[in-house]
This record gives structure tokens, sequence and C-alpha cells, in this order.
């Protein structure tokens, strides 16, 4: 997949980014800054960190909050203390809190009431105009083969200490740097027992008007081996995104039935944009898109956002092994059972780190998207005419109109313009398209489906 490119047809010049390009040629269009951050990411760093969570022998979301060595208490809190000491060292910029409550029991996984608390590390936007938020989240919490034994070993290696690691990485990374928009990174609690820390979050962003403009959810990241089958594969990484938005309004289902616009959704535009950066970004791996909110009998701390509306996706390895999930340690047919570290690919967690940290920053760098785009349908024929209104925030020095036939998953085609209307040979019949922000950066904002237009 790797031989896949962007064409860029051009109407209009874009100083400082492209030198008279020809038409038809290809830009891999890279900010040299993410390029820069990207190549921090250690895999030294984050196999230190995941030795580091199960050293503290069980982070179950019932395990001892008070205990100095073992425990969700003290994992949570060494998880603060790395949090605040890259701050510290990036000049205070990254504001690191704790968000408390108490958990009440519910006759299922939750016996009895507990404290509980997520970890949210924010770096604030300088565009103080611009509110919006792009999150990355992962949960602290680790379970056993019974979900109930908060007591037992549960070392939760890459579930999910891989995307803790994964979160912390980019902390350390990033605590420095000065972008528009405002990332969050969300460590959250409660997810084996319920997604009890996503559904708390989910409902506090959505009581104080958040507006989270993606969030990507990072659960089981870090190994490559699949049990039974004994495949690899450590150069790809799925996205699960959803079809139908589950917060989908009637007006806004009968626009997509109109549209054609099933697979369309802003979570699926959030998975093909994460293909994009990986081709720019992240040598050696690519990004499946996988047209589910989540696996079978399994769900993630992005569904919570889903149901609030929120545009979320949940990235996972491409082969798991459940010899090493939700296992207590323990030999059995000549195997070891267990989510130790041993069986993780270090290597492999490097890149889906840097997927995730050339994302966000290319997302909170950009513009943001036109706020609405419009597909003219009024009248029969050939040619296609879009338009749309110029973003509400960000420094935009143009647009890129993206076109796919409409069996294709990923886009095929881009022209450039600086207008806020185009017209193009295509049968709007034959093919469906959308439309992004550029800055002068070159970073893009999420690509925004249209709506219909007569």
């Amino acid at each position: 997949m790797k031989n896949r490119f962007w064409m860029l047809v051009v109407f209009g010049a874009l100083p400082g980014l492209f030198a008279q390009p020809a038409a038809g040629q290809s830009f891999p269009m890279q900010n040299p800054l993410i390029q820069k951050l990207v190549e921090q990411v250690s895999a030294d760093s984050l196999q230190a960190y995941v030795h580091a969570l199960v050293g503290f022998g069980t982070r179950h979301t019932l395990s001892s909050e008070t205990d100095a060595h073992r425990g969700i208490g003290a994992a949570r809190r060494w998880l603060v203390e790395r949090l605040r000491t890259y701050s510290s060292s990036g000049g205070n910029r990254l504001i690191v809190e704790e968000d408390r409550w108490m958990l009440q029991p519910d006759g299922e996984r939750v016996p009895f009431a507990h404290p509980i608390a997520n970890v949210i590390a924010t770096l604030p936007g300088t565009d103080t105009a611009d509110h919006r938020i792009f999150m990355a989240g992962a949960h602290l919490d680790s379970r056993r083969s019974n979900v109930l034994d908060s007591i037992g070993d549960a070392p939760g290696a890459n579930d999910d200490g891989s995307g803790v690691a994964a979160l912390l990485e980019i902390a350390r990374i990033i605590a420095d740097q000065h972008f528009p928009a405002t990332i969050k990174l969300v460590f959250f609690s409660g997810e084996e027992q319920g997604l009890y820390g996503s559904r708390h979050l989910a409902d506090r962003a959505a009581r104080e008007g958040w507006q989270i403009a993606a969030l990507l959810n990072n659960d089981i990241i870090g190994q490559s081996t699949a049990s039974e089958t004994l495949q690899q594969d450590n150069t790809h990484i799925r996205v699960f995104s959803e079809t139908i938005p589950a917060a989908e309004t009637p007006q806004q289902a009968r626009m997509r039935r109109m549209t054609g616009g099933d697979n369309d959704s802003p979570s699926r535009e959030l998975a093909r944009y994460l293909f994009e950066i990986a081709q720019k970004y992240v040598p050696n791996l690519d990004v499946v898109l996988i047209y589910r909110p989540d696996r079978f009998l399994r769900g993630g701390d992005h569904l919570p956002f889903q149901q609030k509306g929120y545009t979320a996706v949940r990235l996972t390895e491409y082969y798991e092994n459940f010899t090493h999930q939700h296992q207590d340690i323990r030999q059995g047919n000549g195997i070891l059972y267990g989510d130790l570290p041993q069986f993780m690919d270090f290597a492999y967690l490097r890149k889906n780190t840097a997927l995730n940290l050339a994302a966000l920053v290319s997302l909170a760098s950009a513009p943001a998207g036109p706020p609405h785009v419009w597909l003219s349908a009024g009248e029969l024929g050939n040619r296609t005419t879009l338009r749309w209104e110029r973003p509400l925030h960000g420094q935009c020095v143009g647009y890129r109109v993206l076109m796919r036939d409409t069996d294709q998953p990923l886009w095929q085609r881009d022209f450039f313009t600086t207008d806020t209307t185009i017209t193009l040979p295509y049968s709007k019949d034959n093919v469906l398209f959308a439309v992004q922000s550029i800055g002068a950066n070159g970073d893009m904002s999420l690509p925004v489906f249209p709506e219909i237009s007569r």
C-alpha cells in the first residue's frame, strides 16, 4: 500500500509550500517539525515505561489506592509524577490533572464502592479563539482472567501498558511545543470494569461543551504475533471507525441517504486521515481501515465519545495474541500465559506511537475544516460544482478537494484551489468528494464530506 500517492492538480499557486509544481506531480507535503518530533520517539523509552507499569503488580481498578508500591493508586501517582516532570522540563505548559470521583457498585463488575480517577495532560492551544481539542487516550487499568480479582498479579504490559506508554512518550516530546489548537492526553481508569472512565469523561465533555474534534483511542498497540496462527506483522495497524454515527439525527440520516455517504462518517474520515499520516511520516507502517466501531465481544474507550456525537476511532495492533490478554500468568500446554513485556514488539510500538504523535500535531497545527461543504445537485450534467465556507479558525492558504470512485475506500485524486468553489469535469453520480483546509506549513484539516445543495 506504500506505492499509493496523492495526485495534485494545481489551480493556483501556494506560496511557501510548492515551487511551481507541474500538474499531476506527487507531493509528500511533510511538515519538517512533525518529522523532527517523530524522530524523537524512542523504543527504549517505551520499553522502560511498560516495565515500570508492570512493576506495580496490578493496576486493577479496584486494587489498592494507598499502597506505596502496588496497585492502581501507586501506578497513577507514578504516572502523574512523570507527566509533571515533563511539564516542568517544557516550561510548565503541560497541565496535569486528576479527575476523581467515587465508582458505585453496579451488581456486575463493581461489587463495592471505590475511588477512581482519570489522569489528563493538556497542552493548551496558542490561539485563544480556537477551542478545538484533539485527544488521544489509553486506559491505565489492567485485569486478570477473573475480572473481579483485584488482588493477584495483572501486569497489563500490552493491554494497555502499550497505550499508556505511547501517550507518555508523546507527552515527553511535545511538552515544550506550541500549536494553535489544544492537545489532550487522557489516561482512563475503569475500562476493564465497563468503560467507566471514558463514560465519565465523555459526559463531562458534553456537559462542559468541550469541542473535541478527534479522539484517537489506543488499546493494545504493542505486539505483532497472533495466537493460534502464529502469524507476524509489525507493518500494519488497524483503525476501527463507525459507519453510521451513533448520535446521528434524523436530518443527518436523510442527508446521508441522499449523498450515499454511508462510508463517510466523520470517524471514517479520521481513519482515512490516519492512513495518509502514516504514509507521510511513519515508514513501514500502513493503516488498515476496519469498517466496524470495535472488535467482536469487545468495546473500547472511544465508544462513549461516539455516543455523544464526537469523532472517535480505535487503534489496535493488526494481530492480537489472546494468550497474552486477560490471562493469569501460568504455564499450560507448553504455553506461558499472561500479558508480559517479553511478548511485546517495541519497534512496532514505536511506529504506532509515531503515528499518534504525527496525527495529533498535524491536526492541532492545521486550520479548522470548512464549517459546511455543499455539492450542487440542482441540474443534470457531467460536471460537479462544490462550494464551502471558510474555516472559522487557523491560517488557511488554500483547500484540497478530494475525490474517489464510489466503490473505493481511500481517496484517489485531489485538486488544489484558493477559492471557496470549484467545478470539476467529473460526474457527481460516479464519484465522492470531500474538502480539506490547508495551512501554511502544509498541514491539513480533517476532510469534510459535502451536503446536497439544490
